[in-house]
């Protein structure tokens, strides 16, 4: 039986072989699964994930080639969810191409009934895991990005107003709370600014450097010999 957690798990199958994905769909149904789709590994594979959009996606397959692994990172990249590889390939360049480009299960020597439940309570266990580090990595690169965006707004602020780094960052912070925005947006739009300034003053400053040229020129053409 189905544990009360994945009760109408949606399954998409991927398989080009009939008499095997007819003996996966019947562990399926034994297990209490929803098979929602099956489909071939053919070149609609991403879009097919992305209007059926199923909890769990099935891959059986004698050996993954490049198309199909390629498949895998753009499902993972894009649409990320649990996926099972069934193969027969124990290579283990193999194994490491798939683990790498998003496989969660990989299962060699076929899917039985049996086997069928405890390796998608193994999938999902494994993608809810590294898919709440990824999170968790991007949540960390965005607070440094951040982090580094408010102190390169510091920087232009005490230059600006001549204020030391404590009084700078109060301002900015008392600023950020008068116009309702978080830190780093403020930031940007205080670097935002000091760089339009900057390429005003560049321009200005060559225009003017022309102009010198130009009356440095016409004086010695104008000078007598």
């Amino acid at each position: 039986m189905v544990s009360d957690l994945h009760k109408g798990l949606r399954i998409m199958l991927v398989d080009d072989s009939p008499e095997r994905a007819a003996q996966i769909e019947e562990a399926l149904t034994r297990n209490g699964y929803r098979l929602v789709a099956h489909v071939t590994p053919d070149l609609e594979l991403y879009r097919r994930v992305r209007e059926i959009e199923p909890d769990v996606i099935i891959i059986d397959t004698d050996s993954p080639n490049r198309d199909t692994i390629e498949h895998i990172c753009c499902i993972t990249h894009n649409s990320p969810r649990p996926i099972v590889m069934v193969t027969n390939d124990t290579d283990s360049h193999t194994i490491r191409a798939a683990v790498n480009a998003g496989v969660t299960a990989y299962v060699v020597d076929g899917l039985s009934a049996n086997r069928l439940r405890p390796i998608l309570e193994v999938a999902i266990a494994q993608f809810e895991e590294c898919h709440a580090m990824r999170c968790e990595l991007e949540q960390a690169k965005l607070a440094l990005a951040e982090r580094k965006l408010i102190e390169r707004a510091k920087g232009v602020v005490m230059r600006q107003r001549r204020l030391d780094e404590e009084t700078a960052y109060k301002s900015m912070r008392k600023m950020a709370m008068d116009r309702n925005v978080r830190m780093a947006e403020l930031a940007k739009s205080i670097i935002a600014a000091a760089e339009l300034v900057d390429r005003k003053r560049r321009r200005v400053g060559c225009a003017a450097r022309t102009t010198q040229v130009r009356k440095w020129q016409n004086g010695a053409r104008c000078a007598p010999y």
